[in-house]
């Protein structure tokens, strides 16, 4: 079935204090003009009386199809994937626009509803599906090219056969999910968007995003005093979000048990289209550079900040030789416009229109959900990019890796709705290019050291957070649904899982406050997206050596890049990799993109010298 709206806000998504009357808002009229319009009425009766037609043409008749047959079958379940995926885009991309407007909410929950209901009638097709005898399927594939194209959503549905369970079961699960984790994750969104900080020195109540700015600022005072007032407000909210944990948790338990999945992680291995090994050696490589790379570079930070130790809020401050400065809107669209240019004109073209055709809604309002994604709708209409703008340097680059996402995913349309969704494990790629290709424009452009030095520094943060931050997370939920396999989890309880992954990622030269240990309880991933947070790493290991292949000139690399993001799902991780000389598999390919980020802090430590 297509996902409910489930967007992933980014990693690295950051806010920040200050006010712009420029921004632009999303246009939504490109999927429908209103609520209450002629067209999402329509659609959605579209939908009821197709999703019904599909199962009366073809449940049970499966097995008996010709080439021809199964691949007007297909494409009639694309063409209901398309249109059901564009209807739950704009009710999920109004509520996220304000996530505290009953209305809007309301609006959302009855279409999940509704197409809940629709699309119950579809739940035998993946089931039927992978019931066919593979010689049969095979011979299928081999008389029809156009079908044959599909091999890929094949491949990736039967991947799924030895943990499906029967039809009636999945019927139920099917049609309780709106009552599962789908309810779950609206809980934890609605609260954490309503929630306010009181900040020290600040005369009004604080969103969220404003709050975690502040852990930027730099004055110290204020830093802590956000801290703190972060502290203060989870702790008190702690045990609603332990709620929400455990009962996920405990539900992709029982969801795990009954499909016989080996272990809590191998359902997003299996989603990603990865080979858990992989996911390993990346994990392992991570986890053994943590000396060289954290620990080395946060050592370095406490040395130019003077502290013996640093605090929590320490650990994103700006350095002394960074100026504070507000970057307008016009000035980000300009850098990020200009660095995709150099790298080949065709990139900025495909980023153009987000900037000009009501794509973006980059401004913080009340009840706008916090962090940054960016959404591919459906093939047919194109992509809605999310930022919570306020100007800061790093919103700069939190811009040009949303935009990565923006035009890898116009990019991968052509591949169609079944074929264009790429695996998180490579969703990443062009988002961190884009932010890659800023960077080294920003750098070559530095006038001096101190510049020089507050560009590699703030990159170096960057893939710390990127690289090491989103492999001690991925620990910490592994810790966590193995844990909550024995048992209810206590706040208290999972706080200490949390802690047992902070200090051996971060380093011995970081004292961790008084109620950090609930820190965990905003991170959006846990909830909507288990597991989710390796793709981050395994992203950002990959361009690194993808960047490398390009600066050394691999002769074509912007066609075979260009080649790479029009390929979608259609490909395995290998087969994407291999024009460029790279394989995921091997060990060594993770050391490589780890080296980057020790280089960096090399040069930063030279400059010491």
């Amino acid at each position: 079935m297509f996902p409910k709206f489930r967007p992933v806000l980014d990693a690295n998504a950051a806010g920040s204090a200050g006010s712009f009357s420029n921004l632009p808002d999303w246009d939504l009229t490109d999927l429908y003009p209103s609520p209450d319009s002629a067209e999402f009425s329509r659609d959605m009766a579209w939908l009821e009386e197709n999703c019904a037609g599909f199962a009366a043409s073809y449940q049970g008749k499966l097995a008996t199809l010709s080439a021809d047959q199964m691949l007007t079958c297909v494409q009639s379940y694309e063409r209901i994937e398309t249109i059901g995926g564009r209807v739950m885009s704009y009710a999920g991309l109004r509520y996220y626009q304000n996530t505290l407007d009953a209305d809007r909410a309301k609006f959302m929950a009855d279409a999940e509803g509704q197409i809940t209901d629709f699309t119950a009638a579809l739940v035998f097709f993946t089931l039927e599906f992978n019931r066919l005898d593979e010689d049969h399927l095979s011979g299928l594939l081999a008389q029809n090219a156009a079908l044959s194209r599909y091999k890929p959503v094949f491949d990736r549905m039967r991947a799924m056969r030895p943990h499906q369970l029967s039809d009636e079961m999945e019927q139920f699960l099917h049609d309780t999910s709106v009552v599962g984790a789908s309810a779950w994750n609206k809980l934890f969104d609605e609260t954490m968007a309503g929630l306010m900080f009181k900040v020290d020195g600040e005369p009004e109540e604080l969103s969220l995003e404003a709050t975690l700015n502040f852990l930027t600022d730099a004055n110290r005072t204020k830093r802590e005093a956000a801290a703190h007032a972060l502290a203060d407000v989870f702790a008190a909210n702690v045990k609603l979000f332990a709620r929400i944990t455990n009962t996920l948790a405990k539900e992709k338990e029982i969801h795990d048990r009954w499909r016989k999945m080996p272990s809590a992680q191998a359902g997003r291995h299996l989603s990603n289209h990865v080979e858990p090994e992989v996911v390993e050696a990346l994990r392992n490589a991570v986890v053994a550079a943590y000396p060289k790379l954290s620990h080395r570079y946060y050592a370095l930070k406490a040395k130019w900040l003077g502290l013996d130790k640093l605090q929590v809020w320490d650990r994103n401050a700006p350095l002394a030789e960074e100026i504070p400065r507000l970057v307008g809107w016009d000035e980000a669209v300009q850098t990020v416009s200009s660095a995709y240019a150099a790298f080949d004109p065709r990139l900025a073209d495909l980023a153009a229109p987000f900037f000009t055709k009501g794509w973006i809604d980059a401004g913080v309002k009340p009840g706008k959900a916090p962090g940054a994604f960016a959404h591919p709708t459906v093939t047919t209409v194109h992509p809605y990019v999310m930022l919570n703008y306020l100007g800061k340097p790093r919103d700069v680059m939190t811009l040009a890796h949303e935009l990565g996402h923006g035009v890898h995913q116009v990019l991968a349309a052509g591949q169609g709705e079944l074929l264009s969704s790429t695996p998180l494990t490579l969703a990443e790629t062009a988002s961190v290019f884009g932010e890659m290709l800023t960077f080294r424009k920003l750098l070559d452009q530095a006038k001096t050291k101190a510049e020089r030095k507050t560009l590699l520094a703030g990159k170096v943060e960057d893939m710390i957070n990127t690289v090491v931050r989103q492999i001690a997370f991925y620990d910490f939920e592994c810790k966590l649904h193995a844990a909550r396999r024995d048992g209810e989890l206590t706040p208290e309880g999972i706080n200490a899982l949390w802690m047992s992954v902070q200090a051996e990622s971060l380093g011995p030269v970081f004292e961790f406050m008084e109620g950090y240990q609930t820190f965990w309880s905003y991170i959006p991933h846990f909830i909507h997206s288990p597991f989710y947070v390796y793709a981050y790493a395994f992203g950002d290991g990959l361009v690194n050596a993808l960047y490398a292949v390009y600066a050394d000139g691999l002769e074509g690399f912007e066609d075979k890049y260009f080649e790479m993001l029009k390929a979608g799902g259609s490909k395995h991780h290998k087969d994407l990799l291999a024009p460029f000389g790279l394989d995921a598999s091997d060990p060594k390919f993770w050391d490589r993109g780890l080296s980057m980020i020790a280089g960096f802090i090399d040069e930063l430590e030279a400059m010491e010298g």
